[in-house]
């Protein structure tokens, strides 16, 4: 039987690598993505010495079409007959009132969270369309379902990624290319460290007081969607710590 292939973007890192190393582990050959050259080399050496697998690493900028589109195309014939893609880069930063928002943060989440997606999906489906395969999950968050409290432009971006994953579903199911969306609650990445644009401390303080995901649970809900058989797609899921019932809330312990 075939080995099947994995696109992940934003693999370096949190959930993109918790789901590199799940689907490695589970005999998927990878090709990883990021803008971190070093991460990725790492990955992989870590990867194929322990499971065995084939993995190809593309090092590009998913804001800048460009650089995707040159980065696929240099990968062979074969290797653009992607099984799977997870769209899984993507960030927040800052977290302030409107009034108060940075142009320049709004840029780089619009450009990351909603283009990136686009320009990856919209480079890898002709091949899965040619395949008459294919799945594509994209990683949401529960702010593209709710919204809290200085969020604002984020929620906005992961509501976009909402309405597309639907809209995806709608439109490629006919070849059949089955699409999915899992929207994690708070999970302890580097995602608030990058928010908060390398302020560790502040980041910390997010995770305070109660028990937050982990990569690892994200990944395992992913795994979940892939491993239906062919006549089931999970058109979304959404996983959140126990502790918080809703974007804005969270019971944290005194």
């Amino acid at each position: 039987m075939k080995q099947k292939f994995a696109f992940i973007t934003g693999a370096t890192a949190g959930i993109g690598q918790a789901c590199a190393r799940l689907l490695a582990k589970q005999g998927y050959n990878l090709i990883i993505c990021g803008r971190r050259q070093d991460r990725l080399d790492a990955l992989k050496q870590a990867l194929t010495n322990e499971f065995g697998i084939e993995c190809i690493t593309l090092s590009f900028d998913i804001r800048v079409l460009e650089e995707v589109q040159a980065a696929i195309n240099s990968l062979s014939d074969a290797h653009k007959q992607v099984d799977v893609l997870i769209n899984n880069a993507g960030l927040a930063m800052g977290l302030s009132s409107f009034e108060d928002g940075d142009f320049r943060h709004w840029d780089t989440m619009i450009d990351t969270n909603i283009k990136g997606l686009l320009y990856v999906s919209r480079t890898l489906v002709p091949h899965m369309i040619a395949n008459g395969s294919g799945h594509i999950v994209n990683v949401g968050s529960i702010a593209g379902k709710e919204v809290y409290a200085n969020g604002n432009v984020y929620c906005a971006t992961k509501h976009a990624v909402d309405a597309l994953n639907r809209s995806m579903r709608m439109d490629l199911s006919k070849f059949p290319i089955k699409v999915s969306a899992i929207h994690p609650g708070a999970v302890e990445t580097e995602f608030s460290i990058v928010r908060f644009e390398g302020d560790a401390e502040r980041a910390k303080k997010v995770y305070e007081g109660f028990e937050n995901l982990i990569a690892d649970d994200i990944a395992e809900g992913v795994w979940f969607m892939l491993n239906r058989p062919p006549h089931v797609n999970i058109n979304e899921m959404t996983i959140m710590p126990t502790a918080q019932p809703m974007a804005g809330v969270i019971h944290r312990k005194s």
